[in-house]
This record gives C-alpha cells, sequence and structure tokens, in this order.
C-alpha cells in the first residue's frame, strides 16, 4: 500500500509580511493569494522493518534512521524529522518517505511550507487522524516556524492546505481564510494575461525576515509604512478582483512591490530591479516578486497583446518563463495498492 499526496505552490499578490508575527498579534494582517499548478509531491510506504527512510530529490538528500533512534535537528529535512516527531513518534513499525517539489527551495512560491503540508498530510492518512483543513494548516505552521525555528509567516500553509483564490485574515488567536469566488471568464483573463519568470536565482528567506521583523520592533517608519500599505492593498487588490477590474488590479500590484521594498531593503537588488524595470518598458502594468525577496519567481501583469514582448525582454536578461494555470484543490492524499 502506497499513501501519496500532493499539494500546490502560491503566489502572493499583496499582504506579504503583515502574516509574520509580531505584526498579526499588534494590528492583524492579511493577504491575498492564489495556488498555482506547480506542487509539492510525496509517497509513504509503510514497512514492518522498524526503519525510516527519506529520500529527498530536491535537496539531493537520503536519510535512515531506526524507529528507536533520536531524530536530530541538524539542518538535514529537519522539517521532516520535526512532523515524524510530533505525529509519528515511537509508534510506527516504519516507512519509506520519498519527496519532490516542482520548484527548488527558496523560489518565492512557498515550497517549504507545501512540502510542510504534505508531511502532514501523509502522516495523518497513515494514522486516520481527524484533522481538519485549519488543523493540518496550523500544525504545518507550528512545526515549521516554532519547532524547527525558520522564521516566517502563516500564509504559506492555509494557501497550501486550501489551495484555490484566497483572502487570508491573520488575528491574535485566530486564522480565517476567505475563499474568493472568482468567475471563470475573469480566471482566464488572469492566466492569459500574468506572465512567471524564476529570476536563475534562489533565496533564504529568513535572513529578509529576520531584518524585516527587527525594523519593525524599532519602529522604523519605511517598515511601518510598507507594511500598513500592504494590508490596505490586499482588501483593495481583492475587491478590484470581485469587481472585475483588472488594469486597476495591474497598476496596484506595481504599489505592492513600491512598497513590499519599503519594509527591508534586502528584499530587492540591483539584478531584480533591472528584471522589474525592463520588463514595465517592455508593458508590464505592475509585478512583484513572489515570497519574502532576494530572488526566485517574479510575476508581472500584462495586456495579453504585449505579454510576449515582456516575456522575450526578460529572457535575454536569463530569465527562465514559466507557464501555469490556477489551481482550486488545495491538499489532497489518496491510498493506491
Amino acid at each position: 500500500m502506497l499513501i501519496r499526496a500532493k499539494a500546490p505552490l502560491r503566489i502572493g499578490f499583496a499582504g506579504g509580511g503583515t502574516d509574520v508575527p509580531p505584526f498579526p498579534e499588534r494590528e492583524g494582517g492579511c493577504v491575498l493569494s492564489a495556488t498555482i499548478n506547480k506542487y509539492a509531491y510525496g509517497t509513504l510506504q509503510p514497512t514492518k522493518d522498524n526503519q525510516i527512510h527519506i529520500e529527498s530529490v530536491d535537496f539531493n538528500l537520503t536519510l535512515d534512521y531506526k524507529i528507536q533512534d533520536q531524530l536530530i535537528y541538524d539542518g538535514k529535512l529537519d522539517l521532516v524529522k520535526a512532523a515524524i516527531k510530533k505525529l509519528e513518534g515511537q509508534n510506527s513499525t516504519g516507512f519509506q518517505l520519498f519527496l519532490c517539489s516542482d520548484a527548488p527551495p527558496g523560489s518565492g512560491l512557498g515550497s517549504s511550507s507545501s512540502l510542510m503540508v504534505i508531511v502532514v498530510g501523509l502522516l495523518k492518512e497513515l494514522r486516520n487522524l481527524p484533522l481538519t483543513d485549519y488543523e493540518i494548516a496550523h500544525l504545518a505552521y507550528i512545526i515549521e516556524r516554532k519547532e524547527v525555528g525558520i522564521e516566517g509567516g502563516l500564509q504559506d500553509q492555509y494557501a497550501a492546505t486550501f489551495g484555490g483564490w484566497n483572502f487570508i485574515e491573520f488575528q491574535a488567536k485566530q486564522v480565517v481564510v476567505n475563499p474568493l469566488r472568482i468567475s471563470q471568464d475573469i480566471i482566464n483573463e488572469l492566466e492569459h494575461n500574468l506572465l512567471l519568470c524564476y529570476t536563475g536565482s534562489t533565496r533564504l528567506s529568513a535572513g529578509i525576515i529576520e531584518d524585516q521583523i527587527k525594523r519593525y520592533e524599532r519602529g522604523e517608519e519605511d517598515n511601518l509604512v510598507g507594511l500598513r500599505r500592504q494590508k490596505a492593498l490586499a482588501i483593495e487588490m481583492k475587491n478590484l478582483l470581485l469587481q472585475r477590474k483588472l488594469r486597476e488590479f495591474g497598476e496596484l500590484l506595481h504599489q505592492a512591490w513600491e512598497f513590499k521594498k519599503k519594509m527591508s531593503p534586502r528584499i530587492s537588488d540591483s539584478r531584480i530591479d533591472e528584471i522589474y524595470e525592463t520588463a514595465r518598458r517592455a508593458g508590464a502594468i505592475g509585478g512583484k516578486l513572489s515570497g519574502a525577496g532576494g530572488g526566485g519567481f517574479m510575476f508581472f501583469y500584462c495586456e495579453f497583446e504585449k505579454k510576449h514582448q515582456v516575456a522575450a525582454v526578460l529572457k535575454k536578461l536569463g530569465c527562465q518563463i514559466s507557464d501555469f494555470t490556477f489551481d482550486f484543490h488545495g491538499l489532497q492524499t489518496w491510498r493506491i495498492t
């Protein structure tokens, strides 16, 4: 018997950073995001040999443990080890775990959190645990942010678990996922006009997020302006989307990027600035990096008739254009014999 799982990656349109503590506890945060047809995948096969075998394609790592061994956090698949300790403990007779993703770690598409969600999903399925989607997302957050101590926000775990277009609100003790009912013609037009590209470099987001938190704690004006405007833009862009005003949506995407850069000087660099300005000169209305910043995937809203021109200039800068559609399913688990 095999247990399989997949969870989608996401692109964040506005509000990123307002989901990172302590901002949600103090001011309340919100994000507008959507999952796409790029995924993290996992397969779990129960065994009877009292061994845990973990293989990660993304990190090119294979680890083997005995059930009674203590799982040490040493920088090698610590997220997976933490999930096993949290959910499996000493109850297992052994299993093999295979993991891979459509995007590299540090891509800005939330791949590490999607990985965390599928590991929780696989272990939930193995043990028939009665966890709701909210509980899966919360548990993935606790393991990633609290247990392992990786700096970051809450949105990625909820986006990967629920899937689709969501307006997600973050308060001190509550997360509310509001699925958006967007008509198919608007979905088609967004897929038509949005261009996703890989900048050619990945980044570790923890340092950027740590810098953002420190600036917020110190009350730096640029950081406060950036975060509070991000929150307002998430609400405004959500409303424009539901009102079918896509040109204005694209224009606010440009604002979202400009204010995002105020949160930390580490979010952008000279290459990212060059990519963005080149795309704008070629006809992109707005765009931004997906994720914390520093590299990974960037996306742009264009008039469809100019999208090929934007793609052409980005390719000349060494970017890789990546086709995508939106995903509406979130975490999926299933069994095969």
